[in-house]
């Protein structure tokens, strides 16, 4: 592992994608920016507003980047070139969090306050989605194999799906209180996600069925997941300070970061073929296996 600073201490990196223009995009939740590092360079930002929290980023299908604006209550967007747009959403403060490109042209997203799913086409325009339950606390989506979205249920206990139809299903978990937050899409088809709450991996099949698989550390607080390069999945553990691998017979190796108390949340899939995490104090993590 190497770490690169990024930012200032207390900047908060959060969220981390790989952009079209072969550069790491990442929010600095803290400090209202958007940073860009190509691996070899030297990282550069993108300035917002200082309050509005930029969350989860993702690339768009029009090429460019779009974040969530947690605090703002906003989508935004930025291109490649550093053009930033703004999108005010219609349900206020309504706490965007997650957000993923569909395979319908659109991006979809959840409202944590709000128990709403979103939908903002590359023009703007928005759509809701009321979930059929409440307090549930939407957080990370994804696009599934079978072509809808998959979400998080933080509150509720469960994963649910959204066809492009706007119909929602809500898969309850096994575990009690394993309070769901981050989930990817993995090469198998299938749906992976973190329970944060419960020191799990979870595993979905598009029809609902799960298998959970703990971490040596139950207390580790896994907070983000994403396909790696070869066709296992990595995650986070945000309070046992660790990244770790999972294969899809539920196989299990974690890997402490160099320096103490990195707070990792995001991580991606580089454009160099390594792992990249976002380190809370102010640094990137390159993660490559030995």
């Amino acid at each position: 592992m190497r770490e690169y600073t990024v930012a200032d201490p207390g900047g908060g990196p959060y969220a981390i994608t790989t952009g079209p223009d072969g550069a790491l995009w990442f929010t600095l939740v803290h400090s209202g920016r958007i940073g860009r590092l190509v691996p070899g360079e030297e990282p550069t930002g993108h300035r917002l507003d200082p309050a509005c929290g930029p969350t989860i980023i993702a690339t768009g299908p029009d090429g460019a980047l779009w974040f969530t604006e947690y605090r703002a209550h906003r989508i935004g967007r930025i291109t490649t070139g550093g053009t930033v747009s703004e999108f005010p959403l219609p349900t206020p403060d309504c706490g965007p969090f997650g957000i993923a490109a569909g395979p319908d042209g659109a991006l979809w997203f959840t409202q944590t306050a709000a128990d709403r799913i979103g939908r903002i086409t590359t023009e703007g325009r928005v759509s809701e989605f009321p979930l059929p339950v409440t307090g549930a606390f939407p957080s990370a989506i994804t696009a599934g194999a079978d072509g809808g979205m998959w979400f998080t249920l933080n509150q509720a206990n469960a994963i649910g799906r959204i066809g492009m139809d706007g119909t929602i299903t809500v898969h309850p978990l096994p575990t009690e209180a394993a309070a769901p937050v981050g989930i990817a899409a993995g090469r198998d088809g299938a749906l992976w996600f973190v329970e944060i709450a419960a020191g799990q991996i979870g595993r979905m099949t598009t029809d609902g069925r799960v298998t959970e698989f703990p971490l040596p550390d139950r207390a580790a607080r896994p907070h983000a997941i994403t396909p790696g390069p070869d066709g296992e999945q990595w995650f986070t553990e945000w309070g046992g300070n660790r990244v770790g691998s999972i294969t899809v017979d539920g196989v299990i190796r974690v890997h402490d970061l160099p320096t103490p108390r990195s707070e990792p949340h995001g991580i991606a899939l580089g454009p160099d073929g390594a792992l990249w995490a976002a380190l809370e104090p102010g640094a990137l993590a390159r993660i490559t296996r030995s």
